[in-house]
């Protein structure tokens, strides 16, 4: 099925990563929901720390779109999906907007401005530079076709007269306009890792005061929505999902606290839409698993709560006892960790479910950073044997310690990517798939299927 769609939107990009998109597309967010408009948000790429501060800032859970991960219609069905409710929508991009896998930029943000018909405003960090600015933007504009730059927004402005020279010299040689300005600021989220903090992490109500007045005072707004308007018409193609069964009597137990916050929202949707129903556990909180049949355990960063994780010991055997049972489960990093004997971080140790004979020590710099592409190289419920997936990992942690077990397997093969020691990835015990590789469910369709068809079956063994 077709349909034809629009909705005002822009694109938030810059020259370079760290240049301050995150933080003007969340100001821009509180911005225009202060003015009674709903936003939704994306991120391109599959970064979760900003696609976190988005959902929390919009109010809406902010997708990834990602030309790698997924094809191009699929692209467009989650930007529809993602949107279809709301009146604004906000893509951020990552990196530079020409920076792709290639010298031809493949999987850019470019790219995906292309897709989605996008006006695009350039973030520019204007830390020691002027008049070279302007011919950045020139450069940018001349660069690659079906690109529409509409506007500048200038970064980290020192005083006036530094803005006056950048401002004067980006509008004497282009004709894109400055949209304004957003001097240094006071109160922005420490960062870590590749990004902000998490937004579990910091209490944003100072940050956004000092951001939204900011933004009020110094940002053309009303170009902005004026841009947003005039833009092409989208033909949204809606995937072939396979519903022929029903799970409807299963129950799938899902992490979601502040240590396992990161899934994508299509995977929980689609496994919904399949009859499946989502039963949300607190790792900290909870005693007790609830009545499930399988388990589901996100990404995040549990070494920042490993205390608080340890301490609720009745939990984690809980877990051990219905792996050891049978019952399917499904971990991405900071799933796997728990999953574990122990986490060793800032020099202490901290027990885990001691599932996988396993210590994992969290390192300074990352042990596995960017997309991944597996050969599926032995069998297993959830992935066809011999087939290629696509995913990626993020992950400061890293196995210390692997005791050899007969019951434990390594299911990918790794053509690109870390995972646990650069070769292999995807560890199976029992019905248990753990993984530091992440995967979208658009990206491997077929997965949802087979690992509701597990829970069901596990239930049925269970008789509830």
């Amino acid at each position: 099925m077709k349909i034809f769609y629009n909705i005002p939107r822009i694109l938030i990009s810059s020259h370079k990563g760290g240049a301050g998109k995150t933080v003007f597309t969340i100001g821009l967010i509180s911005v225009l929901r202060a003015l009674g408009l709903n936003v939704s948000a994306f991120k391109k790429g599959p970064d979760y720390i900003d696609a976190g501060w988005l959902s929390k800032i919009s109010k809406i859970s902010c997708r990834n779109l990602d030309l790698f991960l997924f094809d191009e219609k699929d692209n467009l069905y989650s930007f529809y999906i993602g949107s279809k409710e709301t009146e604004f929508a906000i893509i951020e991009g990552n990196r530079g907007l020409f920076d792709g896998l290639d010298i031809f930029g493949s999987c850019s943000t470019a790219k995906l401005a292309q897709i989605l018909k996008v006006p695009v405003i350039l973030i520019l960090d204007c830390t020691k530079v002027t008049r070279s600015l302007a011919a950045l933007v020139k450069g940018f504009i001349e660069f690659e076709k079906n690109i529409e730059i509409k506007g500048v927004v200038l970064n980290k402005i020192a005083r006036p007269r530094h803005e006056n020279i950048i401002r004067n010299s980006i509008e004497y040689y282009t004709d894109v306009k400055v949209l304004g300005i957003i001097p240094k600021l006071k109160s922005l989220p420490q960062e870590r890792h590749l990004g902000l903090v998490t937004s579990f992490e910091y209490n944003e109500k100072f940050f956004l005061e000092e951001l939204q007045k900011t933004i009020k005072e110094n940002i053309d707004i009303g170009k902005i929505l004026e841009f947003s308007k005039k833009v092409p018409v989208l033909e949204i193609e809606f995937p072939e999902i396979e519903n022929s069964i029903s799970f409807k009597d299963v129950k799938i137990g899902v992490f979601k606290d502040e240590a396992f916050q990161f899934y994508y929202p299509e995977n929980l949707e689609i496994l919904a839409t399949l009859g499946a129903e989502m039963v949300f556990i607190n790792a900290f909180k909870d005693k007790k698993l609830p009545k499930v049949s399988a388990l589901y355990l996100g990404g995040g960063f549990p070494e920042v709560k490993a205390e608080l994780l340890s301490e609720n010991k009745e939990l984690l055997k809980e877990v051990k006892e219905a792996i050891i049972e049978g019952m399917p489960a499904y971990a991405e990093c900071g799933g796997l960790m728990y999953l574990g004997k122990e986490i060793i971080w800032n020099k202490k140790k901290y027990p885990m479910s001691e599932v996988l004979p396993m210590v994992f020590s969290v390192e300074k710099f990352p042990q596995g950073h960017g997309y991944v592409i597996a050969k599926v190289k032995e069998k297993n419920p959830y992935f066809k044997l011999g087939s290629s997936i696509k995913g990626h990992e993020f992950h400061y942690s890293r196995p210390v310690e692997i005791k050899n077990n007969k019951d434990i397997k390594f299911v990918f093969e790794l053509e690109k990517g870390n995972g646990l020691n650069g070769k292999v990835d995807g560890i199976l015990y029992k019905n248990l798939l753990a993984t530091y590789t992440h995967i979208h469910i658009f990206s491997v369709k077929y997965w949802a299927i087979n690992f509701l068809k597990k829970a069901q079956e596990f239930k049925e063994q269970k008789l509830y």
